[in-house]
């Protein structure tokens, strides 16, 4: 049976603890529940918002004034290599469950929060890995159309944090992702990410067991404060606020001048190539130059004692509170370097 409330708080389904409640709250649990609660959505226009895991979602604090609909689906197929969740699956469970089958392909992406179905919207990557990797396929409901599609990877249209799905955020409703994972005999994928590879002791390109990859990251993301604990503030957060700025060549160039005017000519800012002509830079060192700098903040929303891309609510926190540091930092970030960060969490009723 579908579960329903009203005037139902939505701060505790969220990582950030955050937002005001919204009018109705549907948990559907099948996908054919989903599929009802969103159509009687769309044909009695209503506002619609959905809710996986919450951890990439900032809630106005006068709550959402609609229907939040939470996808609690469940469903974890393995067969052989192909790999089936329903989008309702904890994410960071899937991943564990994977590595004790012995397959790679997503063992780097553990201990980040969320469901599964959230995955392939942000293309969810961390530690030199992105779920566009082995995603082969993704089914969703398309509100556009009133039916049920299977998209493949390439229609996907996968990028740096962002896809289809993300584009057009109103059509698509995710009910399963599908991947294609590895047998590599109970090894990882290769180590991509220089942070992992020096963790592991190993070198760029080689695999290691894949459950030590996979303790390696988790004990990465704990130190800085990415793995959820309820007794941790440093966790009541989104993870990563903002994305790491994609810049052109021309932009880079005057990146790297306004870098040698702040801080000298032997400083070199992380530089990652990111495509034809693009060149990625690190958003977390940006706030820490410009001044942000680890448990930043005097108020109830600070940034993390544990890493700087993290903005957290230390417990007395509003959405105000958090969206004001947010925007002091992106403000002081583009004022020293010229370079405007991009908040990747989702906002509902407010922006940033």
């Amino acid at each position: 049976m579908v579960q329903e409330r009203h005037d139902a708080p939505l701060a505790p389904l969220t990582t950030f603890r955050l937002g005001g409640p919204a009018r109705r709250l549907i948990t559907a649990t099948t996908d054919a529940e989903v599929i009802a609660a969103v159509r009687e959505a769309d044909e009695t226009g209503t506002p619609l918002l959905i809710i996986g895991g919450g951890s990439n979602l900032v809630i106005s604090d006068k709550g959402f004034d609609g229907t939040a609909l939470r996808i609690a689906t469940t469903g974890f197929t393995l067969d052989g290599t192909a790999l089936e969740l329903a989008a309702g699956e904890n994410w960071s469970d899937a991943v564990a469950r994977t590595v004790e089958a012995g397959l790679a392909g997503i063992e780097c992406l553990a201990g980040i929060p969320g469901s599964a179905g959230a995955t392939p919207i942000q293309n969810v990557g961390a530690y030199g890995q992105d779920v566009a990797q082995t995603i082969t396929e993704v089914v969703a409901y398309d509100r556009r159309t009133g039916e049920t599609v299977t998209l493949t990877n390439a229609e996907c249209a996968f990028s740096y944090r962002h896809s289809r799905f993300k584009a057009d955020p109103a059509r698509y409703v995710v009910l399963r992702v599908r991947f294609e994972l590895e047998d590599a005999d109970g090894l990882s994928a290769p180590i991509r990410y220089p942070e992992t590879a020096r963790a592991l002791g190993v070198e760029a390109g080689d695999r290691v067991p894949a459950d030590q990859a996979r303790e390696t990251v988790l004990k990465l993301r704990a130190g800085k404060g990415m793995v959820l604990d309820a007794e941790d503030h440093d966790t009541w957060s989104a993870g990563s606020f903002f994305c790491n700025p994609i810049l052109t060549e021309a932009e880079h160039a005057a990146f790297l001048a306004r870098v040698a005017d702040r801080l000298g000519a032997d400083v070199t800012p992380p530089a990652y190539p990111a495509g034809e002509g693009l060149m990625k830079t690190s958003a977390a060192w940006l706030i820490d130059k410009a001044g942000f700098t680890k448990g930043y903040g005097a108020g109830p929303a600070r940034i993390s004692t544990k890493h700087t891309l993290a903005l957290t609510n230390r417990g007395s926190a509003t959405t105000e509170d958090l969206l004001a540091l947010a925007r002091e930092v992106r403000a002081g970030v583009h004022e020293a370097f010229g370079v405007t960060l991009v908040n990747e969490p989702v906002t509902v009723g407010v922006a940033l």
